[in-house]
Protein backbone atom coordinates (compact mmCIF):
# COMPACT_ATOMS: atom_id res chain seq x y z
CA UNK A 1 0.00 0.00 0.00
CA UNK A 2 1.00 3.48 -0.79
CA UNK A 3 0.54 6.12 1.46
CA UNK A 4 -1.39 9.18 -0.11
CA UNK A 5 -0.44 12.97 0.78
CA UNK A 6 -3.08 15.38 1.61
CA UNK A 7 -2.82 18.51 -0.62
CA UNK A 8 -1.69 21.52 1.67
CA UNK A 9 -4.65 23.71 0.96
CA UNK A 10 -7.24 21.02 2.76
CA UNK A 11 -7.42 20.93 6.23
CA UNK A 12 -7.33 17.36 8.09
CA UNK A 13 -10.71 17.09 8.60
CA UNK A 14 -12.63 13.65 9.56
CA UNK A 15 -9.92 11.44 7.83
CA UNK A 16 -6.77 11.10 8.99
CA UNK A 17 -4.86 8.74 6.14
CA UNK A 18 -5.29 7.23 2.99
CA UNK A 19 -3.57 4.39 1.55
CA UNK A 20 -3.67 2.77 -2.00
CA UNK A 21 -2.20 0.03 -4.30
CA UNK A 22 -2.75 -1.31 -7.62
CA UNK A 23 -1.28 -4.07 -9.80
CA UNK A 24 -1.78 -4.74 -13.36
CA UNK A 25 -3.47 -7.91 -14.02
CA UNK A 26 -3.78 -9.80 -18.13
CA UNK A 27 -7.01 -8.25 -18.11
CA UNK A 28 -6.12 -4.50 -16.59
CA UNK A 29 -6.13 -3.43 -13.45
CA UNK A 30 -6.67 -4.05 -9.53
CA UNK A 31 -6.79 -1.29 -6.85
CA UNK A 32 -7.32 -1.16 -3.43
CA UNK A 33 -8.00 2.46 -1.34
CA UNK A 34 -7.87 2.68 2.25
CA UNK A 35 -9.31 5.20 4.42
CA UNK A 36 -8.56 5.49 8.13
CA UNK A 37 -11.06 8.18 10.02
CA UNK A 38 -14.27 9.18 11.46
CA UNK A 39 -16.04 7.47 8.45
CA UNK A 40 -19.38 9.00 9.75
CA UNK A 41 -18.25 12.17 9.49
CA UNK A 42 -18.05 11.81 5.28
CA UNK A 43 -20.26 12.21 2.68
CA UNK A 44 -21.09 8.65 1.79
CA UNK A 45 -22.49 7.76 -1.97
CA UNK A 46 -25.16 4.95 -1.26
CA UNK A 47 -25.14 2.11 -2.39
CA UNK A 48 -26.38 1.97 -5.98
CA UNK A 49 -26.88 -0.09 -9.39
CA UNK A 50 -23.40 -0.24 -10.18
CA UNK A 51 -23.33 1.58 -13.96
CA UNK A 52 -21.12 3.94 -15.89
CA UNK A 53 -21.89 7.64 -14.38
CA UNK A 54 -20.27 11.01 -14.39
CA UNK A 55 -19.63 13.30 -12.11
CA UNK A 56 -18.63 10.94 -9.09
CA UNK A 57 -15.78 13.05 -8.10
CA UNK A 58 -18.06 15.64 -7.04
CA UNK A 59 -18.49 13.55 -3.82
CA UNK A 60 -16.28 10.95 -2.12
CA UNK A 61 -14.69 9.40 -4.77
CA UNK A 62 -11.60 7.17 -5.50
CA UNK A 63 -9.68 7.82 -8.95
CA UNK A 64 -6.75 6.25 -10.92
CA UNK A 65 -4.91 7.84 -13.70
CA UNK A 66 -3.31 5.44 -16.04
CA UNK A 67 -0.76 6.72 -18.97
CA UNK A 68 1.77 4.77 -21.07
CA UNK A 69 5.15 5.87 -20.57
CA UNK A 70 6.34 8.23 -23.43
CA UNK A 71 2.98 9.21 -24.33
CA UNK A 72 0.60 11.94 -23.84
CA UNK A 73 -2.51 10.29 -23.56
CA UNK A 74 -4.39 8.89 -20.80
CA UNK A 75 -7.43 7.22 -18.97
CA UNK A 76 -9.11 8.22 -15.72
CA UNK A 77 -11.19 6.35 -13.88
CA UNK A 78 -13.60 7.23 -11.09
CA UNK A 79 -14.57 4.56 -8.50
CA UNK A 80 -17.28 5.85 -6.45
CA UNK A 81 -18.24 3.79 -2.75
CA UNK A 82 -21.63 3.14 -4.43
CA UNK A 83 -20.44 0.71 -6.71
CA UNK A 84 -20.81 3.60 -9.73
CA UNK A 85 -17.89 4.35 -12.06
CA UNK A 86 -16.54 6.61 -14.83
CA UNK A 87 -13.81 5.96 -17.42
CA UNK A 88 -12.57 8.28 -19.70
CA UNK A 89 -10.22 8.78 -22.51
CA UNK A 90 -8.35 11.90 -22.50
CA UNK A 91 -5.43 12.53 -25.46
CA UNK A 92 -3.49 15.09 -23.97
CA UNK A 93 -4.01 16.88 -20.33
CA UNK A 94 -7.44 17.27 -20.31
CA UNK A 95 -8.17 17.74 -23.62
CA UNK A 96 -10.45 15.08 -26.06
CA UNK A 97 -12.05 13.26 -23.28
CA UNK A 98 -14.69 10.81 -24.19
CA UNK A 99 -16.20 7.83 -22.70
CA UNK A 100 -13.34 5.08 -22.63
CA UNK A 101 -13.88 1.30 -23.56
CA UNK A 102 -13.98 -1.22 -20.93
CA UNK A 103 -14.92 -4.40 -20.75
CA UNK A 104 -15.94 -4.22 -16.86
CA UNK A 105 -15.10 -2.80 -13.62
CA UNK A 106 -16.13 -3.84 -10.69
CA UNK A 107 -16.03 -2.43 -7.19
CA UNK A 108 -16.51 -3.48 -3.41
CA UNK A 109 -16.74 -1.29 -0.22
CA UNK A 110 -17.20 -1.67 3.43
CA UNK A 111 -17.03 0.64 5.95
CA UNK A 112 -17.10 0.64 9.57
CA UNK A 113 -17.18 4.12 12.33
CA UNK A 114 -13.54 4.01 11.85
CA UNK A 115 -12.48 2.97 8.30
CA UNK A 116 -13.47 2.42 4.56
CA UNK A 117 -12.26 -0.49 2.28
CA UNK A 118 -12.65 -0.30 -1.44
CA UNK A 119 -11.72 -2.84 -4.00
CA UNK A 120 -12.17 -2.29 -7.46
CA UNK A 121 -11.20 -4.63 -10.87
CA UNK A 122 -11.13 -2.53 -13.73
CA UNK A 123 -11.08 -5.00 -17.16
CA UNK A 124 -9.86 -2.63 -20.12
CA UNK A 125 -7.02 -2.59 -22.21
CA UNK A 126 -4.50 -0.60 -20.13
CA UNK A 127 -1.01 -0.17 -21.90
CA UNK A 128 2.07 -1.36 -20.03
CA UNK A 129 4.28 -0.23 -18.99
CA UNK A 130 2.15 2.78 -17.47
CA UNK A 131 2.91 6.08 -14.95
CA UNK A 132 0.32 5.51 -12.54
CA UNK A 133 -1.65 8.28 -10.07
CA UNK A 134 -4.13 7.06 -6.98
CA UNK A 135 -6.18 9.81 -5.74
CA UNK A 136 -9.13 9.96 -3.56
CA UNK A 137 -11.78 13.38 -3.34
CA UNK A 138 -12.99 12.89 0.49
CA UNK A 139 -16.24 15.00 0.70
CA UNK A 140 -17.19 15.72 4.83
CA UNK A 141 -20.37 16.29 6.16
CA UNK A 142 -20.43 20.01 6.20
CA UNK A 143 -19.38 20.47 2.59
CA UNK A 144 -15.66 20.58 3.11
CA UNK A 145 -13.20 18.51 0.69
CA UNK A 146 -9.82 16.54 1.11
CA UNK A 147 -8.01 15.95 -2.08
CA UNK A 148 -5.28 12.98 -1.12
CA UNK A 149 -2.61 11.82 -4.26
CA UNK A 150 0.45 10.20 -4.36
CA UNK A 151 1.97 13.66 -5.44
CA UNK A 152 0.51 17.01 -6.50
CA UNK A 153 1.92 19.70 -8.56
CA UNK A 154 2.49 23.37 -6.89
CA UNK A 155 -0.60 25.31 -6.70
CA UNK A 156 -4.53 24.06 -6.61
CA UNK A 157 -5.04 19.95 -6.35
CA UNK A 158 -5.01 19.07 -10.07
CA UNK A 159 -5.14 15.30 -10.29
CA UNK A 160 -5.25 15.36 -14.09
CA UNK A 161 -1.26 15.99 -13.83
CA UNK A 162 1.40 13.85 -15.02
CA UNK A 163 3.14 15.10 -11.84
CA UNK A 164 0.63 13.02 -9.63
CA UNK A 165 1.62 9.90 -11.63
CA UNK A 166 4.20 9.24 -9.20
CA UNK A 167 3.89 4.73 -10.04
CA UNK A 168 5.37 3.05 -12.77
CA UNK A 169 3.41 -0.33 -13.46
CA UNK A 170 4.50 -2.86 -15.16
CA UNK A 171 3.05 -6.50 -15.97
Amino acid sequence: MHPLMLHVACDLGPIRAVTASVTATPQGCEAEFRLDGRVPAIIMPPPATPERMDNLWQTTCFEIFWQPLGDTYYWEFNLSPSGRWAAYDFDSFREGMRDAPVDSITISCSHDETGLVLNASIAAELPSPAQVALNAIIEHADGGKQYWALAFPPGKPEFHSEASRALIIER
